[in-house]
């Protein structure tokens, strides 16, 4: 899983050609703790997606920049561009249908 700062988003996101599942995430927040689990999984099994991850304790530009207002949010972000968000503890099952989507 790539760790994203604001100095590196711009490369490893916004330049990104493909799809890019970015979580934002607080060190201390227990429900991004358990997606934790799940993304690592969903890392291994899908080698089309690059699965990253964006500390909102450490930086702060873009998830002011994508409104992010709560831990744990999911952003697909599909050839640089936003395709589909969703906040919260997503299961893994939900997580697999909007990548099918988002890949479609």
């Amino acid at each position: 899983m790539v760790k994203i700062t604001d100095e590196s988003f711009e490369s490893e996101v916004k330049n990104h050609t493909g799809i890019v599942l970015l979580e934002f995430y607080s060190d201390s927040c227990i429900p991004c703790k358990r997606m934790s689990p799940i993304l690592a999984d969903i890392d291994e099994t899908h080698p089309e997606l690059k699965v990253a991850k964006y500390n909102v304790n450490t930086d702060s530009k873009v998830a002011e920049e994508y409104e992010v207002l709560a831990s744990p949010t999911l952003i697909f972000f599909k050839n640089g561009e936003e395709a589909e968000r969703r906040r919260g503890v997503v299961k893994k099952a939900e997580l697999e249908e909007l990548i099918k989507g988002v890949l479609a």
